[in-house]
């Protein structure tokens, strides 16, 4: 077990260094020293928990950042080939059409959803692996209340999941990939637990999905549905910075903070079938983040 541990930890600073370096010429030599570990051993136990080689990972990260700068700026396509570490604009393109299935001039002219990379830390996907007594002690959860205007919502739907790990089970972990491809999006893709008037039948409470403006006309993904959602007020919670490997202690003290507070002390009631539950993907540096919608409370 206290190998495997070890094997999962380098696997992790391999991919912290790749995100951190992917726009730069990058080799086996330095993805080892950055595991430590040997140039043979670290290219095994990359491929065999990622299940992808080092470099067809470097290539994805630099093809899915290419495609958002191709998507949202006005630059050229041979400048962001440049600046993706490939030497040729022939090059450029003939892999991001093997990746995307569309040309970069063609995607730059439709932005048609496409299948994104999404980071997932090595140490997250094999969590269980790591046990220990650590606990988050004395943190803070921060509250405020916002208004979501008339919108719509592209989710992709599960069957019987009520959280993430059962979700990715039922509708695999290149869903988020595909969302953050949309183009108009207003805000980062969310987790949605969805209240039961927004639910098919044989659908999940849980599933993933990204906020469009209400005018909406782009491309829907296949096998995802758009719905409207109303006007709402939420209660967002946000927790403390959490060292990237607790995310699991950080979610659970957000929600424990939740169970315990009564947002009628301030005014609000909790509202669950006014609008879907949402949160943010865990993220260290900003706390994780969590949102209720709530009404204003009558007081008798």
């Amino acid at each position: 077990m206290e190998e495997k541990r070890e094997t999962i930890e380098a696997v992790r600073r391999m991919q912290d260094y790749i995100m951190a370096h992917y726009h730069e010429e990058m080799s086996l030599e330095a993805l080892a020293k950055s595991a430590l570990y040997s140039p043979w051993h670290s290219l095994r136990a990359f491929t065999e928990l990622v299940g992808k080689t080092p470099f067809e990972y470097i290539r994805a990260v630099r093809l899915s950042e290419a495609a958002k700068k191709i998507r949202d700026s006005n630059k050229s396509i041979l400048d962001i080939a440049l600046e993706s570490a490939f030497g040729t604009h022939e090059g450029f393109t003939k892999a991001f059409t093997k990746q995307f299935g569309i040309t970069p001039r063609n995607y730059r002219k439709n932005a048609p959803p496409v299948q994104y990379f999404s980071y997932y830390p090595i140490t997250h996907s094999y969590n269980q692996v790591k046990k220990g007594n650590d606990t988050m002690l004395n943190s803070v959860v921060f509250t405020q209340v916002i208004e979501r205007p008339k919108r719509k919502l592209i989710l992709k739907r599960g069957i019987k999941a009520k959280g993430y790990f059962e979700y990715c089970e039922e509708a695999g972990c290149d869903v988020w990939g595909i969302l953050e491809s949309i183009k108009g999006a207003l805000n980062e893709s969310i987790g949605v637990w969805l209240p039961e008037n927004m639910r098919k039948p044989g659908t999940s409470e849980y599933c993933q999905a990204v906020e469009v403006p209400y005018e909406f006309s782009g491309e829907i993904p296949e096998g995802f549905d758009i719905i409207d959602l109303p006007k709402c007020k939420y209660m967002v919670f946000q927790g403390e910075p959490f060292e990237e490997d607790n995310f699991e202690e950080a979610i659970k003290i957000v929600w424990e903070a939740i169970n315990r507070y009564d947002p009628k002390n301030y005014g609000w009631e909790f509202a669950p079938e006014d609008g879907p539950r949402f949160q943010f993907a865990p993220s260290g540096s900003r706390g994780y983040i969590e949102g209720r919608p709530v009404r204003e409370y009558k007081y008798e």
